[in-house]
């Protein structure tokens, strides 16, 4: 195959990794608005997407693979491809995740906890994802330093808010009166508003990796992966 469309099917690959990212963002979004609305139509909508996110991915794959057989790529364009399939294992899990914010809905009955801003955490991890694909896109190193920067913020927020919720569990929620009936009640929802931080928090650490696959990428440099 000529070199220049060797190029070109490298060029495509990365605009398909741009659009797997944009789908992924936009089914995540969709979650947290049935999250906040109590939606169950639009939690069903994103856990019974995966299937797509999913076929979406092992197309990818598949091409990424073909890449590597097409022709002996140098080194730049080895370290793309390789960084390229790891980004996209990166999205699938963050749409993994989407579902798991679906599935949260369904269980939810009620608003609790409404001192811990969930919408606001999840548009911080939602913006370094976002980042980090046009980081992806333009090859740019110093935007990939400043995303692994910002996980800090979204680390402390999760802490934060996971202790919110125990510390109001436990000053507000449980006392005397309560049957063992409102106390499982009450476990359930602190369970559910648990993991959805956790699971914003690993957004945020999705976000880092594909900063860390970019800076792989475009200087053969493992900083920010170890």
């Amino acid at each position: 195959m000529p070199r220049e469309s060797y190029q070109e099917l490298l060029e495509e690959l990365r605009e398909d990794v741009l659009y797997m990212s944009e789908v992924v963002l936009e089914r995540f979004r969709l979650g947290l608005d049935a999250l906040e609305q109590k939606d169950e139509d639009m939690a069903w909508e994103v856990i019974e997407g995966d299937d797509e996110i999913n076929q979406m991915y092992l197309e990818l794959e598949q091409d990424c693979v073909d890449l590597l057989a097409l022709q002996q790529p140098v080194a730049g364009d080895l370290r793309f491809i390789a960084a390229s399939f790891k980004i996209i294992t990166d999205l699938e899990r963050v749409a993994d995740l989407a579902t798991n914010i679906g599935e949260y809905t369904l269980d939810a009955d009620r608003d609790m906890f409404p001192e811990v801003d969930i919408q606001g955490i999840a548009d911080l991890t939602l913006d370094m994802i976002e980042d980090a694909m046009t980081a992806y896109a333009d090859e740019d190193i110093d935007a990939c330093y400043e995303i692994a920067e910002r996980d800090d913020e979204i680390d402390d927020l999760c802490g934060e808010a996971s202790e919110a919720v125990v510390r109001d569990l436990i000053e507000r929620e449980v006392g005397e009166s309560a049957d063992d009936e409102e106390i499982e009640r009450l476990m359930n929802d602190v369970s559910r508003l648990l993991l959805t931080i956790r699971d914003l928090e690993r957004v945020g650490d999705h976000a880092v990796n594909i900063a860390a696959r970019t800076v792989y990428m475009v200087e053969n440099d493992a900083d920010l992966i170890y």
